[in-house]
């Protein structure tokens, strides 16, 4: 199936802190849109500004990256599904950290977004690493649960329900239909109440 995500390999960005929550993945302001286009150019416009030009998502080295790094409870806050569409729209496909809000975590899931945890001593070596040679190849591999940035390998984990979803691909309900698509048309064909054509 084309949705699998077995593994996410790319550049990390570190982002270093506690309890980040939604409001400040994306703020509130942000929310009136129609679809999630353009999200991504204000994924923590609030923190950008306040720390003018010194975020990592501002920092010209971690531009293009696509595996953020982060600490404990990081998409706590109100379940609004535009946080992890921002980052998704950054340019963001997994994300590692020491612990993630249940919702927001669900969240990614059904974007193809995995997040992964890790004990804090992984997280903070997988920052420093990144900090110190932001050209650092990272790869996530959700068959063999290991983090992998040069030299080093940490373990990392995930519910088995939300990695054999990622693994087979069922975490796509769309590509699910689309890939049955002979199927639907055949039980649609058999009910009463409805024309296909």
């Amino acid at each position: 199936m084309p949705s699998e995500v077995k593994s996410v390999s790319g550049r990390g960005i570190p982002l270093v802190g506690n309890d980040i929550d939604t409001d400040r993945i994306i703020p509130a302001r942000f929310l009136r849109c129609v679809t999630f286009d353009g999200l991504g150019a204000h994924a923590f416009e609030d923190d950008r500004i306040a720390l003018k030009g010194q975020h990592p998502f501002d920092q010209p080295q971690y531009q293009g990256a696509n595996i953020l790094v982060v600490n404990r409870n990081f998409g706590c806050g109100s379940s609004r599904e535009h946080a992890p569409q921002a980052l998704a729209k950054w340019g963001i496909t997994a994300v590692v950290g020491e612990s993630f809000a249940e919702i927001f975590f669900g969240n990614c899931v059904a974007m193809g977004v995995p997040c992964l945890t890790a004990d804090s001593e992984t997280v903070k070596q997988l920052q420093d690493l990144i900090t110190a040679n932001p050209e650092i190849s990272v790869t996530v591999n959700l068959e063999t649960m290991q983090v992998q940035c040069n030299d080093f390998t940490g373990a990392v984990s995930i519910n088995e329900g939300a990695r054999n979803m990622f693994v087979s691909g069922s975490w796509d309900a769309c590509g699910q239909l689309v890939a049955q698509a002979e199927q639907v048309r055949a039980t649609a064909a058999k009910l009463p109440y409805i024309a296909w054509k």
